[in-house]
C-alpha cells in the first residue's frame, strides 16, 4: 500500500497535470503553504478538462492500470484513471478496515452490485474482498442478474452476507415476498452507492427477520475512498482514513473549513495515493457534519444528502450539467430561464422531479414532456431500466417561472439541486 505527503502530490499535480497547473498558478513554490492556502476544485471545470484524448487532468499517459466511467450522459460522459498499484492501495485499504465492520470468517458473500460498461462497484468490492484479513468465500453474482438466478444461488450456497445497492436488495425482498420463497438465511446486508432509508430498513427486517443491515463503506469512483463504517457508526456515519485521505467539510458561504461538531458544510476530499489523476480538495457531492471533534483518530462525520454537484436517485447519478445538456437540445421548442432539481423518497423509492422555469409556458406540455423524457433515457439508460424494474419512481416535470424556484434565503442564490430525503 503506497500513499504519500501532501507536498508530494501537490508537487506533482502542478508540476505534470496542465488543469492543476493552471488551478495552482498563484501557489507558492517554497511548500509554506497550508491545506487552506490550496485552491478548492470546482467540479465543472475539473470535468471539462476530463477529456478522452487530450486529459488535463491526468499527470502521465494511460499505460498501466484501469479506467471507469463516473456518472454522466452519454454526450458528457466523465472517467476516472487509476494506476495499478493506486487501484491495489485503494482496495487494499478499504478491505483491511472492512475486516472490523462485522464481516466473520466462513461467511458466504454474493457480490450483487453492478458490473460492465465501465462501473467500477462491483470489481472493487470483489478486490476489496479479496484483501480482507477475514477468511470468506466470495460468490460474484451481480445485481443485473435475473431475481431467480440470485435467489437460487442465495439458497443453493446458502449465502448469509450480500453486498449490494438499496433499490437492488428492496426489488429482491419484494420478489421473495410475493412468490413466498423460504430457506433463504440471510445474516447481514451490506449497501453501498445510496443512502439505505428507515422505511426500507424496516421492510427489509419484515422479509428477512434477523438480517443486520450494515453499510458497506463511503466511496465514489471519482473520489476514491471516502470512508469506513464500523460498530460505532450510526445512520449515514462513517470515519475518515486517516492515513490515506483528508476529508474536509467546507462552508459555503466563507469557503474555509468547518471543525466544530454539528455545523452542516460541503464534503471535499484529497486522496493520498492518487498520483496518476490527483484528486485534491474535491468537492465529493455531499453535504456533512462532524460528529466527533477533531482530535479524535479516523473523526466520524454524517451525511446530510446531496449538495450541488449532483444527484443520486437510487443506484443512477445525475449531474446538473447532464440536465443541462439535455435542456439545449429543446431551445428550438422552450425558452429556460432556469431549472431545479428535486429528489425525494416514499414508498421505498427514490424520485426525481425535475423543474423547468420558462419565460413563456409551452402549449405542448405533454408532447414536451415525453420528448424530454426519451432524450434522458438515451442519454443516460440507466434511469430506464431502473424505473422499468420498479427500483425508482417514474421521473417527474414541472414547469414553473422563475420565482417559483426554490432559493437559498440567506444567500438569495438559486438551489440547483433541493434533497428532500433527509427533512
Amino acid at each position: 500500500m503506497k500513499t504519500y505527503p501532501l507536498k508530494t502530490i501537490i508537487a506533482q499535480a502542478k508540476m505534470l497535470s496542465p488543469f492543476y497547473r493552471e488551478l495552482y498558478k498563484n501557489l507558492k513554490g517554497d511548500g509554506t503553504w497550508t491545506i487552506e492556502d490550496i485552491p478548492l476544485a470546482i467540479q465543472k471545470p475539473f470535468w471539462e478538462a476530463n477529456k478522452i484524448k487530450n486529459n488535463q487532468l491526468l499527470t502521465n499517459k494511460l499505460h498501466d492500470g484501469i479506467v471507469f466511467k463516473s456518472g454522466g450522459t452519454t454526450g458528457d460522459p466523465k472517467f476516472s484513471a487509476y494506476s495499478r498499484m493506486e487501484w491495489e492501495t485503494m482496495t487494499s485499504y478499504f478491505g483491511q478496515y472492512f475486516g472490523s465492520n462485522g464481516l466473520k470468517t466462513g461467511d458466504r458473500v454474493a457480490n450483487l452490485f453492478y458490473v460492465g460498461e465501465l462501473y467500477s462497484s462491483f470489481i472493487f468490492l470483489s478486490d476489496t474482498i479479496e484483501r480482507c484479513p477475514v477468511e470468506v468465500t466470495i460468490f460474484p453474482v451481480s445485481g443485473s442478474a435475473p431475481a431467480e438466478f440470485i435467489i437460487n444461488t442465495i439458497k443453493d450456497f446458502d449465502i448469509n452476507v450480500v453486498l449490494c445497492v438499496p433499490t437492488t436488495i428492496m426489488s429482491l425482498a419484494d420478489y421473495i415476498q410475493a412468490n413466498k420463497i423460504e430457506g433463504i438465511h440471510l445474516e447481514t446486508i451490506y449497501f453501498g452507492g445510496e443512502t439505505m432509508y428507515e422505511d426500507q430498513r424496516n421492510h427489509l427486517k419484515k422479509v428477512f427477520p434477523d438480517v443486520e443491515i450494515r453499510s458497506v463503506g463511503y466511496a465514489s469512483v471519482d473520489a476514491g475512498l471516502l470512508g469506513f463504517a464500523d460498530d460505532s457508526c450510526g445512520f449515514n456515519e462513517h470515519r475518515q482514513f486517516d492515513d490515506y485521505n483528508i476529508i474536509e467539510i467546507i462552508d459555503e458561504e466563507t469557503g474555509l473549513p468547518i471543525e466544530e461538531v454539528g455545523k452542516q458544510g460541503k464534503v471535499y476530499s484529497t486522496n493520498l495515493s492518487r498520483l496518476l489523476m490527483p484528486i485534491i480538495r474535491y468537492p465529493v457531492g455531499d453535504n456533512g457534519v462532524w460528529v466527533e471533534e477533531k482530535a479524535c483518530s479516523h473523526r466520524k462525520y454524517k451525511i446530510l444528502g446531496r449538495s450541488e454537484e449532483g444527484a443520486r436517485i437510487g443506484p443512477v447519478t445525475f449531474y446538473n450539467e447532464d440536465f443541462q445538456h439535455i435542456l439545449k437540445q429543446f431551445e428550438k421548442e422552450i425558452s429556460v430561464s432556469n431549472s431545479q432539481m428535486v429528489i425525494e423518497h416514499f414508498e421505498h423509492k427514490d424520485c426525481l422531479t425535475l423543474r423547468i422555469a420558462v419565460h413563456e409556458m409551452p402549449k405542448n406540455i405533454e408532447a414536451l414532456n415525453n420528448a424530454i423524457i426519451q432524450t434522458l433515457y438515451k442519454e443516460r439508460h440507466m434511469f430506464e431500466e431502473e424505473i422499468g424494474k420498479g427500483k425508482i419512481h417514474p421521473i417527474k416535470i414541472e414547469w414553473l417561472n422563475s420565482e417559483q424556484l426554490e432559493i437559498n434565503k440567506r444567500t438569495g442564490k438559486l438551489i440547483q439541486i433541493i434533497d428532500k430525503r433527509f427533512k
